[in-house]
């Protein structure tokens, strides 16, 4: 797939990203104090004029990061969901009465809006992941500025349009484009600006331990969604038809180029060799080419430099003498499935996120032996385990260190309504339902003293 651009979009400065704070800030006031009702009705508002633009929204994800149509399509349903999912809980930011020991004394616990949130959206998951930096954020009352990722600055403008032309007053929601060289000054002066006390960031774990520092730096709470390095584990008495399934559609969506992707399949040795048989047969059906000129299961990398470092861990691993079970299908950015059997701990795809479209298959001996392959990472995200005795199935589940574990599912699934986050260099802090509540809120106590209370002197 051939480059050059596909948006052009203004580069901000760093006074142009503080001016962006300032205006988010002059908004907290009067939109933190409006009602659950006002708050519900424009997040609604705002899911179905996406909904509206949908075909619009697919066509500028596909221009700018050359995915396939299918998972463009994933992003429009899911960031209705994330919209719809944050109208619903406009009148669940609630506290508690706790019991106080004073006589005449009621305790009780409220969810505070914090100020200005800073989101920081990637470009592998445009739609959904920018959208899910800023819903949560604005319907517990907080104002929001959106640092647009450079490679997708289009698709992320029209998140902004979506907002106000929803209603969203002036202010609350602000985006921030601006070239490659202008990011790192961008993100610390915005962390530093006194409005910004929250920090949302998905992306590299690389950046995220940059975000995380510069947040610590000034006492600002940061929710980090980094890397991964997800297991399928595939035990021996699992329905290897879905499996197979499974560890494809894991491995292969988007390239590969999302944080859930399934990048190790840890299976039994019994039955490696007709699950890696199977999986060489499905992977030969999916094709990478132009979604702009076809429907293929793949699109493209979202650059030659991908590409090159995709490669290289092919090669690697070949070197080394893992068995590449599908040939190398590559033009430029365009890179086809590739299944890699036989992987050990030498290669460098063993440990390495390779956000591409490589299934590597790890032979293990038996189910505890699976257990320590899955957790021989310095990653923590996702994970799924395949078997049909559920009892040991969850029992495996449980002792794989993630934040996130599907029991007979893919790695790669997500809703707005669940838990969302990684342990370990994956990160810390969850989106999704209540437990997002609590990353976007402050909890405060008040006391209420009916009789006076009794003091020393």
């Amino acid at each position: 797939m051939s480059g050059g651009g596909a948006t052009r979009a203004a580069a901000a400065t760093v006074g142009d990203a503080l001016a962006a704070a300032d205006c988010a800030s002059s908004a907290f006031a009067a939109w933190s104090q409006t009602g659950p009702g006002l708050r519900r009705a424009l997040l609604t508002q705002t899911a179905d004029l996406l909904a509206q633009r949908a075909e619009h929204f697919i066509e500028r994800i596909i221009d700018e990061t050359g995915t396939s149509a299918g998972w463009a399509h994933v992003n429009v349903q899911g960031a209705i969901g994330a919209l719809r999912e944050a109208a619903a809980l406009a009148t669940q930011l609630a506290g508690e009465n706790i019991p106080s020991d004073k006589a005449g004394t009621l305790a009780i616990t409220t969810r505070a809006p914090v100020g200005v949130v800073l989101g920081i959206a990637p470009w592998n998951a445009p739609l959904l992941l920018g959208i899910r930096a800023i819903a949560m954020p604005l319907v517990c009352g907080n104002t929001v500025v959106l640092k647009a990722s450079e490679l997708c600055p289009g698709t992320h403008h029209l998140i902004g349009e979506l907002f106000m032309d929803a209603g969203f007053p002036p202010g609350v929601v602000n985006v921030i484009t601006h070239d490659t060289a202008a990011a790192p000054g961008i993100v610390e002066a915005l962390i530093a600006h006194p409005a910004v006390c929250r920090v949302n960031f998905t992306g590299s774990t690389r950046v995220g331990r940059i975000i995380g520092e510069l947040a610590g730096r000034h006492l600002k709470r940061a929710l980090l969604e980094l890397g991964g390095k997800a297991p399928l584990v595939v035990l021996e008495d699992a329905d290897l038809d879905q499996a197979v399934n499974a560890a494809a559609f894991g491995a292969f969506m988007n390239q590969g180029q999302i944080c859930m992707s399934t990048e190790r399949i840890v299976v039994d040795e019994k039955i490696a060799d007709e699950f890696a048989r199977r999986l060489a047969t499905k992977s030969a059906t999916l094709k990478a080419g132009d979604p702009r000129s076809g429907s293929p299961e793949l699109g493209a990398l979202i650059g030659e430099s991908a590409a090159n470092q995709v490669q290289a861990l092919v090669d690697d691993a070949v070197g080394k003498g893992a068995r590449l079970l599908t040939p190398v299908m590559r033009d430029k950015n365009l890179f086809g499935p590739v299944v890699l059997d036989g992987v050990r701990p030498d290669m460098r795809v063993y440990a390495e996120e390779s956000f591409g479209p490589i299934a590597s298959i790890v032979r293990v001996g038996d189910a505890e032996e699976a257990v320590r392959v899955a957790n021989d990472t310095e990653y923590g995200l996702a994970a799924a385990v395949y078997g049909r005795d559920l009892a040991r199935t969850l029992s495996v589940a449980r002792r794989i260190e993630v934040g996130v574990c599907h029991v007979n599912g893919a790695t790669v699934s997500a809703e707005p309504q669940l838990p969302f986050g990684g342990i370990k260099a994956s990160g810390y802090g969850r989106f999704g339902g209540r437990a997002a509540i609590e990353e976007f809120t402050d909890l405060r106590l008040l006391t209420i003293h009916t009789q006076a209370p009794s003091l020393p002197w």
